[in-house]
């Protein structure tokens, strides 16, 4: 399909030259979302000498339509909440939800990251990369978590988006990057020539290869 990518990798590419302005910042760190946004965003921190780490977010989906959120549990146990959902909801049921998402989101933690320390970040500028934004609800549940989280500036990057999510989500972030931006837009998957799932493993191994160190840093 003309205007897409052939990969995540050369996503990321496209994406870095997008993000040209942030390159070798040392206050500035990259946030992959896991999964599909990691390998994304291995290649925009290697292109900008930027340091990289993967921010591990868990919807909380109703458990009557697990697609509606009422909010999202991040790194620290940082819960940010829909409460207009919410409110609608019995205590014991967001209970039961917030308990098996944290619960994943632990796992996943330990899985990803290895011995590296809890993210932090305070006093840093979080750029937030995913694979592309269809509804926007991850990325608005990961804007928050960075938020709660003190980053002192949020950027949302992603290769392709709709318009309606992108405009959405403007209103959120510091700055907003997005190269392909398609008017007929059906879902992320259309504009990439491979798709595939990624794995945790996956996920760990990108992580692993990559400099996640701060730039500078011996």
């Amino acid at each position: 399909m003309e205007g897409s990518f052939p990969n995540r990798a050369a996503a990321g590419a496209a994406l870095a030259e997008a993000l040209a302005d942030h390159a070798r910042r040392p206050d500035t760190v990259v946030l992959g979302l896991v999964r599909g946004g990691i390998p994304v965003a291995v290649e925009v921190a290697n292109r900008l000498g930027l340091t990289l780490d993967a921010l591990v977010i868990r919807k909380l989906g109703v458990p009557w339509a697990p697609e509606v959120a009422f909010g999202a549990v991040g790194p620290g146990g940082v819960v940010v909440r829909n409460e207009d959902v919410a409110a609608r909801l019995e205590q014991r049921d967001a209970d039961a939800v917030l308990a098996r998402e944290s619960a994943e989101l632990v796992r996943r933690e330990v899985a990803y990251r290895g011995g590296r320390p809890p993210l932090s970040l305070r006093g840093q500028v979080a750029v937030l990369v995913d694979d592309g934004l269809a509804t926007g609800a991850s990325a608005r549940a990961a804007v928050g978590v960075a938020r709660a989280l003190d980053a002192t500036r949020v950027v949302l990057a992603v290769p392709v988006g709709s318009p309606r999510a992108l405009n959405a989500l403007r209103s959120l972030v510091d700055e907003l990057v997005c190269p392909l931006r398609p008017a007929a837009f059906g879902a992320v998957s259309e504009f990439y020539d491979d798709f595939h799932q990624v794995t945790d493993a996956e996920v760990a191994a990108a992580l692993d290869s990559a400099d996640v160190r701060p730039p500078g840093t011996v």
